[in-house]
């Protein structure tokens, strides 16, 4: 439930890493297993979506919504990009028998060189 409460308060992008730095602060004694768990369960149940961003980590999104990223390579935030700012023309044929389910669009920002 502490989990869900954190997550689900607010649209969001979290880590396992940090969902359990706020629940240790916050004095819930709850093991790493026990959050990658939980968040695993929430994402199969469709209540959050499971990003990979860079290879390094997972970051969990409370916004199930349709939509894309913007990912500050400097500060590590994620920010929601709605579906109609975006434009695809054209995608490619997909394989024989498959058809696309959907699309992960990460845009990666640097700061401009001054």
């Amino acid at each position: 439930m502490r989990i869900a409460a954190l997550l689900l308060s607010e649209p969001q992008h979290l880590s396992a890493e940090q969902i359990l730095a706020s629940l240790r602060t916050s004095g819930a004694r709850v093991s790493k297993a026990t959050v990658y768990n939980t968040l695993n369960l929430f994402a199969s149940r469709g209540l959050i979506r499971q990003l990979s961003v860079d290879g390094s980590r997972a970051w969990f999104d409370s916004n199930i919504d349709a939509h894309y990223h913007f990912h500050d390579l400097a500060s590590g935030a994620l920010i929601d990009v709605p579906l109609p700012e975006v434009e695809f023309r054209r995608l490619p044929p997909t394989p024989p028998g498959t058809e696309v389910e959907g699309i992960d669009l990460i845009i990666r920002l640097r700061r401009k060189p001054s």
